[in-house]
């Protein structure tokens, strides 16, 4: 949705070159009613600053409708004032886009909002028949190399908690950083080029086949006690400066990842904390409540 014609074109054209399906908006209201009517999305572009609804009363009104509130929706905005950026992540905003938008960038941010949405709907699917026998579990050691093996735990293992969906989400981000930044040394700054270059998976293939890393793998224990699920997993890397990472920063809110360890923590678990120099990461679900001091034992 941008009331503004030629950066509505742009982004029109660009998504469009990339072979993405647009349906363009001209104002808020207009949009509410293809979503009100039943037109399925994949991803929302949204103007902070459109005329009459704002883009912030709109993405609080899509947010409020389960059947809608799993689309991603990036925010566009002519502001990086961090009080505009927090409310907007509070509100439910997947990204952030400042204009003037560059074009890799949009499109990086596009990709990855798609491919985010695909993953919640198949893990959806996936839970919907799951065999819940997992909640028998009380233990468990499991290991594991590369990103697709790590989205196959998360699942099996998000299915042994009191809330599979909640957990799944986080185990999964939790995993994959344990893959791509612990074992095979891939920085943020690296990621992010990667990202923008639409490389990320193949250069992670292509340091998963490197000798050095061949026998490396991530470590992942399970224990139930007491009502409550703790869940460890341990890379092999030197470990990163994980506190950074913990809450959502207004200037990393721009690049097209990096949000996946706060979210993990905000949304997924009851206590999540990083042990040693980060290269373990202990992660809490069942306790009376939301706790933002280290987990238990």
């Amino acid at each position: 949705m941008e009331d503004d014609d030629v950066l509505g074109g742009f982004v029109e054209e660009t998504l469009k070159a990339h072979d993405y399906d647009v349906t363009r908006a001209w104002d808020a209201e207009t949009a509410w009613a293809l979503l009100e009517g039943g037109a399925r999305f994949q991803t929302i572009l949204l103007d902070r600053g459109l005329p009459r609804m704002d883009g912030m009363t709109l993405l609080r009104k899509i947010k409020a409708v389960p059947s809608l509130s799993r689309i991603p929706v990036v925010l566009e905005t002519g502001s990086d004032e961090p009080a505009h950026v927090k409310e907007g992540i509070a509100a439910g905003a997947y990204y952030y886009l400042v204009k003037p938008v560059l074009p890799d960038l949009l499109v990086a941010i596009v990709r990855a909002a798609v491919e985010h949405l695909r993953d919640v709907e198949g893990l959806e699917d996936a839970l919907s028949s799951a065999d819940r026998s997992l909640l028998f579990l009380d233990e468990g050691l499991f290991r594991f190399r590369t990103v697709d093996e790590a989205c196959l735990l998360a699942r099996t293992v998000g299915r042994a908690c009191p809330d599979p969906g909640r957990a799944t989400l986080g185990l999964q981000e939790l995993m994959i950083n344990a893959v791509e930044h612990g074992n095979l040394g891939i920085t943020y700054a690296e990621k992010t080029d990667l990202v923008l270059a639409g490389q990320w998976h193949e250069e992670i293939d292509r340091r998963l086949a490197l000798p050095a890393n061949s026998g490396k793998s991530v470590e992942v224990s399970f224990a139930r006690q007491a009502g409550a699920v703790t869940i460890t997993i341990r890379d092999q890397g030197p470990g990163f400066d994980f506190r950074r990472y913990l809450e959502f920063e207004p200037e990393r809110l721009f690049d097209p990842h990096g949000r996946g360890i706060a979210m993990a923590r905000s949304e997924s678990f009851d206590c999540l904390e990083f042990v040693g120099t980060g290269n373990v990461v202990r992660a809490r679900l069942g306790t009376s409540g939301p706790e933002s001091g280290p987990c238990p034992g």
